[in-house]
């Protein structure tokens, strides 16, 4: 078996069949991995190292030992080819569809459930955890910052900036108009933000923003689906929420938590941030904006 990101593994499917093999080759404990993973292959796809051994209730090193038997130089390139099974463009919205025609209410529902309950959890892993404090301190120091999203993620990009907006007047207001994303994001520099949202299937606009933000020099912190994705090449911090479920797209539940979590983390690290809120939220009382 090739090495590396490409080890000959296009599905879960195959993927399966391989640790299928090594639960009946391998040691005990890999084996013991191997067996719990067929069952949890997006486990695999979304932890760290640590997180998945505390999860699988393994220890670290026999995680890395099966990334290695399964093919891979390393569990970065086996986690990679986990997400892109999983989410690598041989689904569309409509098979999603499809698969909800066939699926009884009381199944969905729980399905529903612990894919919400399984996307949170991951997002606030120790792993995950660290990079929201790297990614807010990054958003702090920034000159202005720029979210960037459209169709299902404009609702995200807004939301981040609207309730960021209201502490740090560093968040610029969401471009909506045409040409509108290109007009700003063409005056960023280093000192500047960009916080490109998309996931698979990729919008062309969140792409062509990330290329502008890279060619003006400004730091990129990328918000997507995988490592693989047009938008975590060359981003100085890449967050990639899990966005498992049956639903028709992919959950977007994750992706509202975690920017509630940096503007949360941002705010409790800020001094004057309290101080602002509390006069935007005067300001819209005292123009009827706001009834109470």
């Amino acid at each position: 078996m090739e090495n590396d990101n490409d080890a000959g593994l296009k599905s879960i499917d195959t993927l399966r069949r391989a640790l299928a093999d090594i639960a009946t080759t391998a040691s005990p404990r890999v084996a013991e991995l191997a067996r719990w993973a067929q069952q949890h292959p997006e486990e695999m796809a979304f932890h760290s190292v640590r997180g998945l051994a505390q999860l699988a209730d393994v220890n670290p090193n026999s995680v890395f030992r099966l990334a290695r038997a399964l093919g891979f130089d390393g569990y970065d390139a086996c986690r990679l080819a986990f997400q892109q099974a999983l989410r690598g463009g041989e689904e569309t919205y409509a098979d999603r569809a499809a698969r909800l025609r066939h699926t009884e209410k009381g199944a969905l529902f729980d399905a529903l459930q612990g894919a919400a309950i399984a996307n949170l959890n991951a997002l606030f892993d120790t792993d995950m955890s660290n990079k929201l404090d790297t990614a807010a301190t990054m958003l702090l120091s920034a000159r202005q910052i720029h979210c960037i999203g459209v169709r299902s993620c404009y609702s995200i990009a807004h939301y981040f900036a609207y309730t960021g907006r209201m502490a740090f007047p560093t968040f610029a207001p969401v471009p909506s108009a045409p040409g509108a994303i290109a007009d700003a994001l063409t005056a960023t520099g280093p000192s500047d933000v960009v916080v490109p949202i998309s996931y698979a299937l990729y919008s062309a606009e969140a792409i062509e923003a990330h290329r502008i933000a890279t060619a003006r020099g400004a730091r990129i912190l990328a918000v997507t689906d995988m490592y693989s994705s047009p938008l975590a090449q060359g981003a100085e911090i890449v967050l990639t929420p899990q966005m498992h479920g049956p639903q028709v797209l992919p959950s977007l539940l994750a992706y509202f938590a975690l920017a509630e979590a940096l503007v949360a983390r941002m705010v409790s690290g800020s001094p004057e941030a309290r101080g602002r809120i509390a006069e935007f939220e005067t300001r819209l009382t005292q123009h009827g904006i706001y009834k109470t």
